[in-house]
């Protein structure tokens, strides 16, 4: 069965940091582009971050850049989002995503073009 699992949720104060997995099972992700979309309540669903196949390229949305690093083990079939700084308008339910591309690049936009969604993973950031 292909799907992508997230992970690492969780409740931070803000300025607090979480590391986001997202493990694929059934398929070779490394060539796939990932991406981390967010959804918050009464919202519409926004792309964070992506990275490419190989994990040479990577693209932030500017709300999480400078704060959000996103990484991947091919070898695991692992991506990864550490999130550093965290606001509350970080909070969201985050998904991750994966892109079939002919080149070692990522894109946020369109989402229809993802092929596979994982479950998603939610991230509050409270005091």
């Amino acid at each position: 069965q292909l799907q992508l699992v997230e992970s690492g949720g969780g409740l931070v104060q803000p300025g607090g940091s979480l590391r986001l997995s997202c493990a694929a099972s059934g398929f070779t992700l490394g060539v796939y582009a990932i991406g981390w979309f967010r959804q918050a309540p009464g919202k519409e669903r926004e792309g964070a971050s992506c990275i490419s196949p190989s994990g040479s390229s990577a693209t932030y949305a500017d709300s999480v850049k400078g704060r959000f690093t996103i990484s991947r083990d091919n070898a695991k079939n692992t991506v990864f989002l550490q999130m550093n700084n965290l606001k509350p308008e970080d909070t969201a339910v985050y998904f991750c995503a994966a892109d079939l591309r002919l080149s070692d690049t990522c894109v946020l936009s369109p989402q229809e073009r993802m092929r596979y969604w994982g479950q998603g993973t939610q991230v509050t950031v409270s005091s």
